[in-house]
């Protein structure tokens, strides 16, 4: 896995999958769903924090002072 959200949408559509699948007993089906909630709830980190670097990279881009600081949260390391 490379880590970008192509693998994170393929994740999830994967989850999808087994969560339609129709061979499940319900003891399996709870099992999936419980998993599903966890990958859920991590994939939503996943976006807002990718959301927060592109607001990021957006500010660095806009800011109309050049010489302004990005803060160190957010910097990239190359500042």
């Amino acid at each position: 896995m490379t880590n970008n959200l192509g693998d994170l949408n393929n994740v999830l559509f994967d989850q999808l999958k087994r969560l339609n699948d129709d061979s499940l007993d319900k003891e399996k089906l709870e099992e999936e769903v419980q998993r599903t909630r966890a990958i859920t709830d991590v994939s939503k980190q996943v976006i807002d924090t990718g959301k927060l670097v592109l607001e990021a990279e957006k500010y660095r881009d806009d800011k109309w002072d050049a010489d302004a600081e990005v803060p160190k949260m957010l910097s990239d390391g190359d500042e």
